[in-house]
């Protein structure tokens, strides 16, 4: 029997395994009539499945609800949709919001509880306002038109910097890339034994076989050049 190779094995053993079981919840927009009623943030809290921290949302009939924190959001904090007061980490639709505000946790569509910005220490930006229809700048700088309907919450998710500090220790890069579902370490073929890749061999950096791969290659062969158009050098006209 032959290995499995290296690139074949991930997505079908435990190792691969996304920690969604770990989930504090689903974050999506408690709906307007909550919101009228009144919400009070009780507590911010980690959650393993989001890269950003939660808010946890208290309504008047002890209902619990989970948000991105928003910089500034605090314990204790009041969310009220009243239409004219705009307080950080409330939801509103697109059409409530001024010109120029940050947002995030933004809708695709209208009732979809929210799909874009989701990142710690990101926001878009309204840009502009045509009937309907809204002109967002997503923090990719592209801009997007959406519908007036959607809803999204107010400010830029916490967590910024996040990032930017260093792992330190190879184990701290291993958890951190084992509860994405990644590879915390990234070898070059060539540099494996021949079982572990088809680059691989015991004659240093020299390739056993062609670089090129057919598109309906299967996974694990499928490496180098993905059926490329050409090969070799361009000529010179």
């Amino acid at each position: 029997m032959g290995k499995r190779l290296l690139q074949q094995r991930r997505g079908r053993s435990p190792r691969f395994t996304a920690k969604g079981i770990k989930s504090k919840g689903d974050i999506t927009h408690p709906s307007l009539d909550a919101f009228k009623s009144g919400l009070s943030v009780v507590d911010l809290v980690h959650c393993p499945a989001h890269s950003a921290p939660l808010a946890v949302l208290e309504s008047g009939s002890r209902e619990n609800y989970f948000i991105f924190a928003a910089e500034g959001m605090s314990v204790g904090t009041n969310l009220i949709n009243n239409g004219q007061d705009f307080v950080v980490g409330g939801v509103y639709t697109l059409e409530e919001i001024p010109e120029g505000t940050e947002i995030h946790n933004l809708e695709l569509l209208p009732g979809d509880g929210g799909k874009l910005i989701r990142t710690s220490g990101v926001g878009a930006k309204i840009l502009n306002k045509m009937g309907n229809k809204v002109i967002i700048e997503l923090p990719s700088k592209k801009k997007k038109v959406f519908d007036a309907k959607c809803r999204a919450s107010i400010g830029i998710v916490a967590g910024g910097g996040r990032p930017e500090k260093p792992m330190m220790k190879a184990g701290k890069n291993h958890h951190a890339k084992h509860a994405r579902k990644k590879l915390n370490s990234i070898v070059c073929g060539i540099s494996m034994n021949a079982v572990s890749h088809p680059f691989g061999s015991k004659c240093s950096h020299t390739k056993g076989r062609p670089t090129q791969s057919s598109r309906n290659d299967p996974p694990g062969r499928k490496v180098g050049k993905i059926a490329p158009k050409r090969t070799g050098r361009k000529k010179r006209k």
